[in-house]
């Protein structure tokens, strides 16, 4: 009787920590980052050091304090973007002209190609952005501790702590944009380069300084191996075309611009489209 009891048992054992485990997960997305705060941190000394010291000294402590204060002790959706102005501010510094990147659909694609600032200075290549990237966060409501086992994703609710902060990115870093702006898209998304709602759409574009603004280049960039769903001038990219015009840009569009080509092709230098004669 009792070596039947102790596998029963044991399995009982498994049965309810699992369905525990199911039960602590309330919501969809991924729990907050381990190690978040010293990731943080750390991303912060290794901008003001290594990657852009022209920002100059930062606190890079009392940084990660007005980055955890937007949205800790706080109901996980009811952050919103204003709950990130302290930490906006701490870590605000210049954009250099003409090297503002925009992108939709194609975040790796921009952060080769920037090459952390030095060519081009993308929203991740801020130290706000940098030291955000890829992360995930939330708190709890009435707790000062962080969720490590799940966060809300957006269908759950619009106001989590994720979204909102890139919606104050976002607008940030297009108040504090000038010169040449480029526009890198995806040609190959689903749906297509210029998604509406999207964060260049809704939070980057309203929020352009157009008395600071020369030219608007737009590039669309099909995958070495994805279709050829949007070019300049048809689908979404052509609404994108008119909403810029219309609101008095001078905007400039190319098809599979070259220099982006041939970075692609690194990766994929026997694909037909990346043979010499094709460029």
């Amino acid at each position: 009787m009792m070596s039947l009891f102790f596998p029963l048992l044991f399995v009982s054992v498994l049965c309810m920590n699992s369905f525990s485990g199911v039960q602590g997960r309330k919501w969809k997305g991924e729990g907050t980052t381990q190690n978040l705060e010293s990731i943080v941190i750390g991303r912060c000394y290794d901008y003001i050091r290594i990657v852009n010291p022209a920002v100059g000294e930062k606190n890079c402590s009392q940084i990660w304090e007005a980055f955890k204060n937007a949205f800790i002790n706080k109901d996980p959706c009811s952050i919103l973007p204003k709950d990130y102005e302290l930490f906006i501010n701490l870590t605000l510094h210049t954009i250099p002209p003409n090297k503002s990147l925009f992108w939709e659909n194609n975040q790796l694609l921009v952060n080769s190609f920037a090459d952390r600032g030095r060519r081009y200075m993308s929203l991740g290549d801020t130290l706000f952005g940098f030291v955000a990237d890829f992360l995930y966060w939330c708190g709890q409501a009435d707790s000062p501790g962080l969720d490590y086992e799940s966060c809300p994703t957006a269908v759950e609710c619009e106001n989590n702590a994720v979204d909102s902060f890139w919606r104050m990115a976002s607008i940030t870093y297009a108040q504090h944009s000038s010169g040449v702006i480029h526009v890198l898209l995806n040609g190959s998304a689903d749906g297509g380069a210029y998604p509406q709602p999207g964060f260049f759409a809704d939070y980057e574009i309203p929020n352009l300084q157009k008395d600071k603004i020369s030219q608007i280049v737009i590039w669309v960039v099909d995958d070495i191996e994805g279709p050829d769903i949007d070019s300049c001038g048809v689908n979404t990219v052509k609404t994108l075309e008119t909403r810029l015009k219309t609101l008095g840009y001078d905007v400039t569009c190319t098809d599979n611009n070259k220099s982006v080509m041939f970075l692609l092709c690194l990766g994929n230098p026997d694909d037909s489209k990346c043979a010499l004669a094709s460029f």
